[in-house]
C-alpha cells in the first residue's frame, strides 16, 4: 500500500483539489491540520470522508505534522510499502507525487527528491536561499542535492523510525533529514519535477525567511560560536604567553601547545553538550583526543612554516592557522565523532502519533 502525507497550515481549495486527485489514483492520504484554526474547519470536513485525518490543536510546525503522520502509518498502517509527502498548497502536482512514489517502490533504503528548476521561474527569495543552503550543504556532507528545500519527498516504509528520530518540529526538520541522510550513507534520489508557483513572491509558503532559516543553520551556529569562543580562549591564552616568551621556534612551540590543550579541553564539553549533544562520553572523549592531536599537529606545522619560513608576523599566523582548520574541525567532529550510528534502521519505540491524539482530545 502507498500512502501520502499532506501537513496542511491553514489550507485552501487547493487541498480539496489535491486529495480529490490522489484518491482517484487509489492513494491512501493521511492529512494532518496543524492547528489551522476554525475557519478552515471546512475545508477538512470536506476531506475527511476519503482520508486519515488528524488535528493538532495549536500550530506545531511542518517537521511535528510530519512526524505526527510518521507514526501513525507505523502504529496503524503495517501494510504501508511506501510513504510520500506533498505540500497543501498545490506547489507540488499529485502526477509528480505518484512518480516519486513509483521510483521509492523500486529503489528501498532510498529519499527519493522531487527536484524543481532552480531558475527565474522560482522566486527570488526562494532561489536564493536554495542556492545557499544547497552550497553550504554541499560543503558540509558531501553530499551534493541539487533542491535542498523540496518538500516532495517519498521513501520505503522501512525508513520511518529513522525518520522519527530526527529533530525539529518545523521546516528545519526537512534539512535535518538531509543530514541525516548523509550521514548514515542512506541514498539521496533526485528526480525532476515542475516548479509550480502562485506569484513571483511566493505568497501562499507560509516559510519565515529569518526565524526558519535560524532554524536550519541552528547546529552550525551553534559550532562556529563554540568555535568562535574556543579559538578566543586558545588566542588569549597564546597571545598572554608570547609576551613573556621569545618569538623563537621552541618559545612559540610551547605557548602553542599550552594554549591549543586548554582550547579543546573547553572546546569539546561545549560540543558534546551543546552543540551535537552526545551522551557517549568515553567513546567520544576518545575520539576528539585523536582529532586535538591532529589537529595540534597541523596547527604547530603550519604556524612553523607560516612564521618561520614565509616570515609573517607570529600573531597574524596564529589567526591564519585557526581558520585553516576550522572547516576540518566540524567536518570530523560532525560525521565522525559526535556521528549518531544506526538512527534510520533502529526503532526508538517514539509514539508521537498517540501524544497528539492525547493533547488534541482533552
Amino acid at each position: 500500500m502507498r500512502a501520502v502525507i499532506i501537513p496542511a497550515y491553514q489550507p485552501d481549495e487547493n487541498l480539496i483539489t489535491i486529495i480529490n486527485q490522489l484518491w482517484e489514483a487509489g492513494i491512501t492520504m493521511i492529512v494532518v491540520d496543524d492547528g489551522s484554526g476554525r475557519e478552515y474547519a471546512s475545508i477538512f470536513e470536506q476531506v475527511s470522508d476519503v482520508c486519515v485525518l488528524l488535528h493538532h490543536l495549536q500550530n506545531k510546525g511542518k517537521g511535528s505534522a510530519i512526524k505526527t503522520a510518521l507514526d501513525y502509518i507505523k502504529q496503524e498502517m503495517w501494510d504501508c510499502t511506501v510513504v510520500g509527502i506533498m505540500d497543501a498548497d498545490g506547489q507540488h502536482l499529485t502526477e509528480d507525487m505518484i512518480k516519486l512514489l513509483k521510483v521509492a517502490e523500486s529503489c528501498e533504503n532510498t529519499l527519493v527528491l522531487g527536484v524543481r528548476e532552480i531558475g527565474e521561474k522560482m522566486p527570488f527569495r526562494s532561489r536564493v536561499g536554495n542556492q545557499i543552503t544547497r552550497d553550504i550543504f554541499q560543503k558540509l556532507t558531501g553530499t551534493a542535492v541539487s533542491d535542498t528545500q523540496t518538500g516532495l519527498r517519498a521513501f520505503s516504509s522501512n525508513l520511518i523510525p529513522g525518520m522519527l528520530s530526527v529533530e525539529g518540529q518545523r521546516y528545519e526538520y526537512e534539512m535535518n533529514v538531509l543530514i541525516m541522510c548523509a550521514r548514515e550513507n542512506i541514498p539521496i534520489k533526485q528526480t525532476e519535477i515542475h516548479t509550480i508557483y502562485r506569484d513571483r513572491e511566493n505568497t501562499s509558503s507560509h516559510f519565515h525567511p529569518f526565524l526558519d532559516s535560524l532554524r536550519i543553520y541552528k547546529n552550525l551556529i551553534k559550532f562556529s560560536l563554540s568555535s568562535f569562543s574556543s579559538f578566543v580562549l586558545d588566542y588569549f591564552l597564546f597571545s598572554i604567553l608570547m609576551v613573556f616568551l621569545p618569538h623563537t621556534a621552541m618559545p612559540v612551540l610551547f605557548a602553542n601547545v599550552t594554549a591549543r590543550l586548554t582550547s579543546a579541553c573547553y572546546n569539546y564539553s561545549v560540543n558534546r553538550r551543546f552543540v551535537f549533544h552526545a551522551q557517549r562520553r568515553v567513546e567520544t572523549a576518545a575520539s576528539y583526543i585523536c582529532l586535538a592531536a591532529a589537529i595540534l599537529l597541523l596547527n604547530n606545522i603550519i604556524l612553523e612554516i607560516l612564521v618561520q619560513s614565509l616570515q609573517i608576523p607570529v600573531l597574524s599566523a596564529k589567526l591564519l592557522t585557526e581558520v585553516l582548520l576550522f572547516i576540518f574541525s566540524w567536518l570530523v567532529q560532525r560525521h565522525i565523532i559526535f556521528r549518531k550510528k544506526g538512527v534510520f534502521l533502529e526503532d526508538k519505540g517514539i509514539n508521537i502519533y498517540e501524544k497528539a491524539i492525547l493533547v488534541d482530545n482533552r
